[in-house]
């Protein structure tokens, strides 16, 4: 099972700010999916993205 994290889990995990995750999901730079009218996040989804990111910037 996925492990699925809320906003505050994912700034917390990025040691960012809740607001850059908002400003994120506005301007579509991570995908999240809305349950109970709360953000939710993959976990899996967001290393790999994280990873892609990375991979990138090293090219």
């Amino acid at each position: 099972m996925a492990k699925l994290m809320d906003v505050d889990e994912l700034a917390k995990y990025l040691r960012l700010r809740r607001q850059t995750i908002y400003n994120w999901l506005h301007d579509k730079k991570i995908s999240g999916i809305k349950v109970g009218g709360v953000w939710r996040f993959d976990r899996r989804e967001v290393d790999n993205w994280l990873k892609s990111k990375h991979q990138k910037s090293s090219v």
